[in-house]
């Protein structure tokens, strides 16, 4: 349908067009005869607009602008002077019409497909519509439970939601609602989906752009995004959910990691994460009497971070080597564990670890 649409406004027009969604990820393009710039080259090959020009274009404003834009040439750039056509629809743009000017783009020209601009607004509309409908369906794809699961396959091909999907959950406060529906049209996102501590934002993206949405849905929300690994089907999804909040989880507790934590970068914590509550504290209850003095804690977990070496505990800790001997000596003291012993390094390493989840 958009595709029909387009040729039909290049052919009215006689002007290269394309079409994208609002993040000016292409979804159709006419090919006519005539000059074509880097641009709108790039924009075909890639599918999808550079971060520099989609900056670049909406530096025009054409995010919010009542009406078509004209965009000048810009020879040092080597962009060709361009309409811009802003798809709304109920005063909310969907996308954007592209149309390459050679100068015979006049408003009246312009004017004569207006009708066509408002069907492929229309159709923008309705996909964005259906796209919300499935996206309440993830609690059902994410649900540990297969009968739940299987009602909510298979999702629909008009999602275009092809390769490997990944998972993204996004601590998502009650008193703050962000503009969820500006995504790319082949990502699924549901607020309010349940967890363990409380509701998540939940999101089903290509894996290939999991990190740019995770980031792009956590500074909505100012707070943090944890991304699962990559599933070849939706319907192994539910696996990478599990592994999006247990990253989230990390991100909340462990500031190092940043506001958007990936499940395969967490190293240890991916074991740690796996275990049930109960065993968790159990564990960080092995180094119990070292909460009392942090300093004593991040001595002893800065030289076992290290794999015991004295000097460069010393040097990251800023403390001379005695200090840090002392240290030590007092921390097997307090927790009984001989941190000579590799066993006992093992536990208490983990210990420490599994203290800063909780």
């Amino acid at each position: 349908m958009l595709q029909e649409t387009v040729d039909e406004i290049a052919a009215r027009l006689g002007a290269a067009a394309t079409l994208e969604d609002r993040s000016l990820k292409l979804l159709a393009y006419a090919a006519q005869s005539g000059d074509i710039d880097t641009v709108r080259q790039e924009s075909i090959l890639r599918r999808r607009a550079s971060d520099e020009v989609r900056a670049y274009f909406e530096g025009y404003g054409i995010a919010t602008a009542p009406g078509r834009v004209r965009i000048p040439a810009d020879a040092a750039l080597g962009v060709l002077a361009r309409v811009c056509v802003p798809l709304r629809h109920d005063g909310v743009t969907y996308g954007y019409l592209w149309l390459l000017d050679d100068g015979t783009l006049t408003d009246g020209r312009l004017a004569s497909v207006a009708g066509l601009v408002g069907r492929a607004a229309a159709t923008l509309a309705q996909e964005a519509r259906r796209r919300r409908d499935v996206g309440a369906r993830l609690r059902e794809l994410f649900s540990a439970d297969a009968e739940e699961r299987a009602r909510a396959l298979p999702l629909p091909d008009t999602l275009d939601l092809r390769g490997p999907v990944a998972a993204i959950a996004v601590h998502g406060p009650a008193d703050r609602v962000a503009a969820l529906w500006t995504l790319p049209r082949d990502v699924l996102a549901e607020p309010g989906v349940p967890a363990a501590g409380g509701p998540l934002v939940a999101l089903l993206t290509p894996a290939a752009h999991a990190r740019e949405v995770a980031g792009r849905v956590q500074a909505m929300y100012g707070t943090a995004a944890g991304i699962g690994d990559a599933r070849d089907e939706a319907g192994e999804a539910w696996l990478s959910w599990r592994e999006a909040v247990g990253a989230l989880r990390a991100a909340l507790r462990l500031p190092g990691l940043g506001p958007v934590a990936a499940w395969s970068g967490l190293g240890v914590y991916r074991t740690l994460l796996r275990l049930a509550p109960a065993d968790l504290r159990e564990l960080a209850g092995e180094t119990a009497a070292l909460a009392a003095d942090p300093e004593l804690s991040r001595t002893v977990e800065g030289y076992l971070d290290r794999a015991g070496h004295v000097q460069e505990a010393a040097a990251a800790l800023g403390v001379h080597r005695q200090t840090l001997y002392y240290r030590l000596g007092k921390a097997e003291r307090l927790t009984g564990r001989d941190l000579g012993d590799g066993e006992s390094r093992l536990l208490v390493h983990l210990s420490l670890k599994a203290a800063r989840l909780l």
